[in-house]
C-alpha cells in the first residue's frame, strides 16, 4: 500500500468561523442496574459577533467530547439577530420555562448592562449597547435559551439603522495573568527604618528617578507705562496771622459786710 505524499500546509492556525464560549460544565450521574453512570454535560455558546449566535448542550464521558457535541448542537440551533446600529430595535420581555428575561435598547456608549449567560449570548451576537434584567430563575441553561428566544422576537422598525458590528480593535484584550507576590514581599518593600538589621543585597529597594520635565520658559513681563504726572503750580505764600493778645478781666471783689457798732457799758448806764 503506497503512502500518500506529504504536503506542507500554510503555517498558522486555522481561523474559526464562530467563537466558542463555554457557559457551564456539570458532572451528572444516572443510576442503572449495575450502579451509577458518570458523564459530563457541557453548555456552549457560539457566535460570529455579526448577528449570528446559538446555544448547544452536549454530554459525554469526557469533557472534550461533551464540548464538541455541544458545539455541533449549537450550530444546528443558530439564529440571525436583527440589530439597530449597535443595539436592539425595541424592548422585549420573554418568559421561557422558569426564566424571565427583559431586554431594553440603549444609546451608544452605554455598554452591555447584563450578567451571566445573558451577557455572553449578547456579546457573541454582536450587540454592544444594551440594558437587561433577569427576573426569573438563575439556571444558566434556561437563561441562555430565554435570551435566544428574546433575540428571535426582534423585528425591524421604521427608524432602524444599519447594524454596526464590532471590529477586532473594539474587542477587549485579555489581560495577562499577573503572578501574585511572594509571601515575604506582601508586607511591602524593605526600608531602613522598618528593618533592624542590615538589608540583604537582593531586597534592597531600587530607587528609580523619574525624569523631571524641563520648566517652561517664563515670558518677560513688560513694565506697565506710568501715568504722566501733571506739572506742579507754585502756590502764593499765605500771610501770617498774629494771634490777638488776651486781656484778663479783674476778678470781682467780695462785698464787705456792714459794720455794726456795739455800745459800750458806760453809754448803756447813762
Amino acid at each position: 500500500m503506497s503512502k500518500r505524499p506529504h504536503t506542507k500546509t500554510g503555517g498558522g492556525k486555522e481561523t474559526k468561523e464562530f467563537e466558542e464560549e463555554v457557559l457551564q460544565i456539570d458532572r451528572v450521574t444516572r443510576v442503572v442496574k449495575g450502579g451509577r453512570r458518570l458523564r459530563f454535560r457541557a453548555t456552549v455558546i457560539i457566535g460570529n459577533r455579526k448577528g449570528k449566535v446559538g446555544v448547544g448542550v452536549g454530554k459525554s464521558e469526557e469533557v472534550v467530547g461533551a464540548i464538541q457535541k455541544a458545539v455541533a448542537d449549537a450550530k444546528k440551533n443558530m439564529i440571525t439577530v436583527i440589530l439597530d446600529g449597535t443595539t436592539v430595535p425595541h424592548q422585549t420581555n420573554i418568559k421561557y420555562k422558569s426564566a424571565h428575561v427583559l431586554l431594553i435598547p440603549a444609546c451608544a456608549g452605554t455598554g452591555i448592562i447584563a450578567g451571566g449567560p445573558v451577557r455572553k449570548v449578547v456579546e457573541l451576537a454582536g450587540i454592544r449597547n444594551l440594558l437587561s434584567k433577569s427576573l426569573g430563575t438563575t439556571n444558566k441553561i434556561s437563561c441562555a435559551r430565554a435570551t435566544i428566544e428574546a433575540l428571535k422576537e426582534m423585528k425591524k422598525t421604521p427608524f432602524s439603522k444599519k447594524p454596526e458590528f464590532p471590529t477586532e480593535a473594539d474587542r477587549p484584550k485579555q489581560q495577562e495573568r499577573q503572578r501574585p507576590p511572594r509571601r515575604n514581599d506582601r508586607r511591602g518593600p524593605a526600608t531602613p527604618e522598618a528593618h533592624t538589621g542590615p538589608i540583604p543585597a537582593g531586597r534592597q529597594p531600587v530607587k528609580t528617578e523619574t525624569p523631571k520635565a524641563a520648566p517652561a520658559p517664563k515670558a518677560e513681563a513688560k513694565p506697565e507705562p506710568k501715568p504722566e504726572e501733571a506739572p506742579k503750580t507754585e502756590e502764593a505764600p499765605k500771610p501770617e496771622v498774629k494771634p490777638e493778645p488776651t486781656v484778663e478781666a479783674p476778678a470781682p471783689k467780695a462785698e464787705e459786710a456792714p459794720k455794726v457798732e456795739v455800745p459800750t457799758t458806760e453809754e448803756s448806764n447813762s
